[in-house]
């Protein structure tokens, strides 16, 4: 099937939405002089390569998607379309199991970390995917507030919601406390310390340079929190 003849949106059988996402080249991290930078963590900069379409959630993934896979909410701000919370990294992997399993298919799994960041960057190279002006974010995330619904601000310019802001998002790499060495295909990136793993995203409670497009952080692989979530990948 040629990228032409993919549609560019689809919803699984729980409801999920999920976006077209084009292959391309990205640079991938902060310069030194960007405003928030957090030190080393987000460089160097570097191209990175992403050679396959693939597709991203539209939004988190909802603790109603969660309950439907699971038969329970771990959440601690209850409501059907906020993030599903308060689930670790491990508890997202058995997630992708069991909906894999239900869709009867292996195409569902967490983003790398550098699929994340081309998806939320949308082709930019800003602070944020829609500028350097930090008075525009609460247009388009939660922060500093509580958790909300998805899909209440604006998206991306690739109709992506909710990547600045509101919860921090898994991705499936291992962490690495900056770039020296990290694959330039895309992949994600094992061979750091296997049982933590890296959020991207910014989150409720937390500061403005966190939700900036190259913000990156770290948890243990079993810990979860309660403004912590995550969005899918599903292969093409």
């Amino acid at each position: 099937m040629s990228s032409q003849e993919i549609p560019e949106n689809y919803i699984n059988s729980i409801g999920m939405k999920f976006v077209l996402i084009h292959d391309g080249e990205f640079m991938m991290g902060s310069p030194d002089d960007e405003e928030g930078r957090y030190y080393y963590r987000e460089g160097p900069v570097h191209e990175v390569m992403i050679g396959n379409d693939y597709y991203l959630g539209k939004y988190e993934v909802t603790q109603k998607q969660w309950a439907m896979v699971m038969g329970n909410n771990p959440s601690y701000v209850v409501g059907n379309n906020r993030p599903v919370e308060g689930i670790s990294w491990d508890d997202a992997q058995e997630f992708v199991k069991k909906l894999n399993s239900l869709e009867g298919t292996d195409k569902y799994r967490l983003p790398s970390e550098a699929e994340w960041e081309y998806a939320c960057r949308a082709g930019t190279n800003t602070k944020y995917y829609f500028g350097d002006d930090e008075a525009d974010l609460h247009k388009y995330a939660w922060y500093g507030e509580d958790i909300y619904s998805v899909g209440h601000l604006n998206p991306n310019s690739w109709g992506l919601y909710d990547m600045h802001g509101n919860v921090y998002e898994f991705v499936q790499d291992e962490w690495h406390s900056g770039y020296e060495g990290a694959p330039k295909v895309g992949t994600a990136w094992d061979e750091g310390i296997s049982d933590i793993r890296t959020l991207r995203s910014g989150s409720v409670n937390a500061d403005p340079s966190t939700c900036r497009s190259a913000s990156r952080t770290s948890i243990e692989a079993d810990i979860s929190l309660n403004n912590v979530g995550f969005r899918l990948v599903m292969d093409v």
